[in-house]
């Protein structure tokens, strides 16, 4: 068999967790991807893969092959991308993931303002604010909001913004204003269930990290219904600054407990390691550190 396509089955089935998900991947039979693994250890005189009835796990040597497998494919790769742009206009389908309200509120205008400068370039984005492996393939890059970076990854920062606190003009006349960190086990509070942090609210107090855990009457993981419900003066929300904006500046929301304050996110633009990279995907990412400079 093909030595390249039994590699790049192997590196599937170890990404993918199981030879059914290659097979409907590949749309072939499991009995095919199972005579390419034959194949590809007889070649080799080792054992890469052990499966029971109900898993396979993949064996020491196994993890090694994969490694030099997967950087061998994606040079090859590279190097077939290099040769085929070095002779075509910019153009492909580019895969990207962002996080719900990050992206909701400020990748579509990018991607239009990409797009209108390299129009033969299709977008895939999905918003998702769970943690995203680069490694499985999914997704070309990644947009993250984050003070902790994966060590595997590299990262450009393309925008940075505050952690505060907001409430709606008619939340502080009924309820009153917070002037503490602690006043707030008083307060109603709305609370993003998506963050690293579960359900503490971490807030800078004179240079130190101070942790609450808030009695919060209503959560969410989409940060504009939280905009939404502290607009309606339902309660005390933290969020981005640059999810807010718009309230702001319609007077909807202010920000309280303004001294406390976190030490700004950075917004970074995340991809894996390569020799070489789509230019498709290299001008994508130049164009977003340029494109949130002058937001």
């Amino acid at each position: 068999m093909n030595t390249f396509k039994t590699m790049q089955v192997f590196c599937r089935i170890v990404e993918l967790g199981s030879f059914a998900a290659v097979a409907r991947e590949r749309q072939v039979s499991a009995m095919m991807i199972s005579k390419y693994m034959r194949s590809l250890e007889d070649s080799l005189g080792i054992s890469l893969i052990n499966r029971n009835t109900r898993q396979l796990y993949v064996t020491e040597l196994g993890q090694d092959y994969y490694q030099k497998c997967k950087r061998l494919l994606e040079d090859l790769n590279d190097l077939e991308s290099s040769m085929s742009e070095s002779r075509q206009k910019i153009s492909g389908i580019l895969k990207i993931n962002a996080p719900i309200d990050f992206g909701g509120l400020y990748m579509v205008a990018a991607i239009d303002a990409f797009q209108k400068k390299y129009p033969d370039v299709h977008v895939l984005m999905t918003l998702n604010n769970g943690f995203v492996n680069l490694r499985d393939s999914q997704f070309d890059l990644a947009i993250v909001v984050t003070d902790t970076l994966d060590e595997g990854v590299v990262a450009r920062r393309i925008a940075q913004t505050p952690l505060c606190t907001y409430a709606a003009p008619s939340y502080l006349a009924e309820y009153g204003e917070p002037k503490t960190i602690a006043s707030l086990k008083q307060h109603r509070c709305l609370h993003y269930s998506d963050t690293p942090h579960k359900d503490a609210w971490i807030f800078n107090d004179d240079g130190k990290s101070v942790e609450i855990k808030p009695q919060w009457v209503f959560a969410s993981n989409n940060g504009g219904v939280l905009c939404q419900a502290a607009s309606l003066g339902m309660g005390v929300m933290r969020s981005p600054a640059l999810s807010v904006r718009d309230y702001l500046q319609s007077g909807e929301l202010v920000e309280i407990l303004e001294p406390y304050r976190v030490s700004d996110l950075s917004i970074y633009v995340t991809y894996l390691q390569r020799n070489y990279y789509p230019i498709k995907m290299s001008c994508f990412i130049d164009f977003l550190v340029d494109y949130f400079v002058d937001e």
